[in-house]
């Protein structure tokens, strides 16, 4: 499989869960994502206010190649972008609207999945080559937000609420348009063992009917 020729939605159309990894360690990241990709979640996503996360990003990429979508969040400077890269990250996430950071990312041959909460932001990351949008904070406005977005934004477009979203909301969120899921404590917490994690992505994968 081809990393790079991949589309995001194609990545979605897999597993729609995008696991964020906020707090995990070098040292467990790989057994955490051994854990994930065998549950059938292959994009995971480590913040950058995590320890040493830009070798996490390696370790992850370095592992699993071309069967997982790997990268970073909470990316909020250009250097930032590029160090990811060149760990092998190909994924850029964002808690805000910076067309100059999914710029950079595209320039990168990276998937660039930005942070947005109104239309304004949401066509301004379009226009600057976004490939996906991640609605931020979620639980602020909720699937009845989604929805009103979704009348209004080219519906090839892949929408992800990221904050508040478990398996008790899934259903509320896709029926919305939500073309995948951010998903954060419930997947990991610092200090969860693979055990643990493995668990949490069977309960999710579960209320999507998976």
């Amino acid at each position: 499989m081809d990393l790079k020729g991949l589309d995001v939605r194609d990545w979605l159309a897999r597993c729609p869960l995008v696991a964020i990894l906020r707090g995990v360690r070098p040292d467990e990241v790989e057994a955490v994502g051994d854990a994930l990709v065998a549950a059938g979640i292959v994009v995971i996503e480590v913040p950058l206010n995590s320890p040493e996360p830009i070798e996490s990003v390696r370790r992850l990429s370095a592992r699993f190649g071309a069967r997982a979508l790997v990268g970073a969040g909470t990316i909020r400077r250009p250097a930032e972008v590029a160090a990811v890269a060149e760990a092998g990250g190909r994924l850029l996430v964002t808690p805000h609207a910076d067309p100059g950071l999914v710029r950079e990312a595209k320039a990168r041959g990276m998937v660039a999945m930005p942070g947005f909460f109104t239309p304004a932001e949401a066509f301004s990351l379009l226009d600057a080559g976004a490939d996906a949008l991640k609605l931020f904070p979620a639980e602020a406005g909720g699937p009845a937000t989604l929805r009103a977005l979704r009348a209004v934004l080219p519906p090839e477009v892949p929408l992800l609420p990221v904050g508040g979203v478990d398996g008790g909301s899934l259903a509320a969120w896709r029926e919305a348009g939500a073309a995948g899921f951010g998903c954060g404590s419930s997947l990991y917490k610092p200090g969860d063992a693979p055990g643990t994690v493995a668990a949490k992505a069977a309960a999710l994968l579960a209320a999507l009917g998976r």
